[in-house]
């Protein structure tokens, strides 16, 4: 009977072990990898709407579901600045957001 209970406790210590790490690993992960891109016809309506927004550039990232608003579209201008075009579920422009493509030495 002895052998059969440390068999058990080693066997829990061991599935322990192997969900605390699965845990470390989700609890480490970034919002990125949970990121679902625009597809479909909602794509070529979201990058329209970005663009006429920013008044051109190249659309370089798109999320559905963002925290902010329905449809977010990342566009790069010429000069090198981001800007985060926040979309309701009309393809109306809600917010936006500007990061400055200039490094600082």
């Amino acid at each position: 009977m002895e052998r059969k209970t440390k068999a058990v406790l080693a066997s829990t210590v061991a599935g322990l072990v192997v969900l605390g790490g699965a845990g470390a690993a989700l609890a480490g992960s970034d919002d990125d990898a949970t990121d679902r891109p625009i597809e479909g016809p909602a794509l070529q309506q979201a990058e329209d709407a970005a663009l006429a927004e920013t008044g051109g550039g190249k659309v370089t990232e798109t999320e559905l579901g963002d925290e902010e608003s329905l449809y977010e579209v990342e566009v790069t201008l010429d000069n090198g600045d981001q800007v985060d075009v926040q979309l309701d579920e009309d393809f109306q422009v809600v917010g936006t957001k500007t990061e400055s493509g200039e490094q600082d030495d």
